[in-house]
């Protein structure tokens, strides 16, 4: 099994390495924080500066993965194009046209982008955990001229690491999580900020649906600010279709004092998610060889399916039933 070099070591690629290696496959890290490589060492990772854990990935063929955060994306990949030009290259960042833009440009190597939908408000090495990605969604993308043989390698990944891998072009997944996980950070910063607002009070009669609401303003302000900046045209989307509703709900609360259309509409929503992940599903298998592969994965993934095994040249998924 191919070896797994990962560049970053904050919570997503701190976790990604933690999971890897409990597969028993060949694994080693590298980050640019003193802090966190010191803990990764302590707990008896292999641990290095980029430079050489990049020889090693070129000398192993090993599959490498970007766990760093966007702006540091092509300083990272100026490194991989000139000390492992070859290894197939993945990432965890949570847009997914920028970087695959980006990379075209500054690294040869044969790529498929990754996003494992899993996290917390924390960040660094320290808030990491094996089992993270466990039952998570995780993004492989399937744009025009993706290599197969990489996909497999890049979806096999996630598997191992616990996920279902949901088959995605880059332009749509930035259209769904400027939706599902751009727009939550705007929502919950400004939520956030409006309690604060209400003063001592406020705050102490603060329970759970503000506690709920605000949990990932509570991340690390310039991660946020990266991830949401990256997303700027699916994001900008997202929160017009957000101020026209709450333009509405502002305009029937002043003039009827009725929020009912509002309320009713949010309650669908999340009556619609509650079902999606309740319905059952019916199997589907794609032969990842086949001509029209990459357009049967997106189809799946454009259903709300997943792919939840690799056997041999195929992929094993789960449809829901209806789609």
């Amino acid at each position: 099994m191919r070896a797994v070099c990962v560049i970053g070591l904050g919570l997503i690629g701190g976790s990604l390495l933690r999971a890897v290696a409990a597969t028993g496959r060949r694994a080693w890290g590298a980050t640019a924080s003193e802090a966190d490589a010191a803990e990764a060492a302590a707990a008896g990772f292999e641990v290095s500066d980029v430079a050489t854990a990049l020889r090693r990935a070129g000398e192993e063929n090993a599959l490498i993965v970007l766990a760093v955060p966007l702006p540091a994306v092509e300083s990272v990949a100026r490194r991989v194009a000139e000390l492992a030009p070859h290894c197939p290259l993945t990432d965890v960042t949570s847009v997914k046209a920028p970087v695959a833009d980006l990379l075209s440009r500054r690294a040869p190597n044969p790529f498929v982008g990754g996003h494992p939908m899993a996290g917390s408000s924390e960040s660094g090495w320290s808030a990491g955990a094996a089992d993270l990605f466990h039952g998570a969604a995780w993004v492989v993308t399937v744009d025009d001229g993706t290599d197969p043989s990489v996909w497999r390698e890049v979806a096999g990944l996630a598997l191992s690491c616990g996920a279902h891998v949901v088959p995605a072009t880059a332009a749509a997944h930035d259209d769904a999580v400027g939706r599902i996980s751009h727009l939550p950070h705007i929502l919950a910063a400004v939520l956030a900020a409006c309690g604060a607002d209400g003063g001592p009070l406020a705050l102490a009669l603060a329970a759970g649906s503000f506690t709920d609401g605000t949990r990932v303003a509570g991340t690390r302000p310039e991660l946020v600010v990266a991830m949401c900046e990256g997303n700027r045209a699916a994001l900008l989307d997202a929160v017009d279709d957000a101020l026209g509703r709450l333009g509405a709900a502002r305009g029937a609360l002043a003039s009827t004092g009725g929020l009912r259309a509002t309320i009713t509409a949010g309650h669908s929503g999340r009556t619609a998610l509650e079902a999606h992940r309740a319905q059952p599903t019916s199997p589907v298998t794609i032969d990842l060889d086949a001509p029209d592969a990459l357009a049967d994965l997106r189809d799946l993934g454009a259903a709300g399916g997943r792919v939840v095994r690799l056997d041999g040249h195929h992929a094993v998924g789960e449809l829901p039933d209806g789609e």
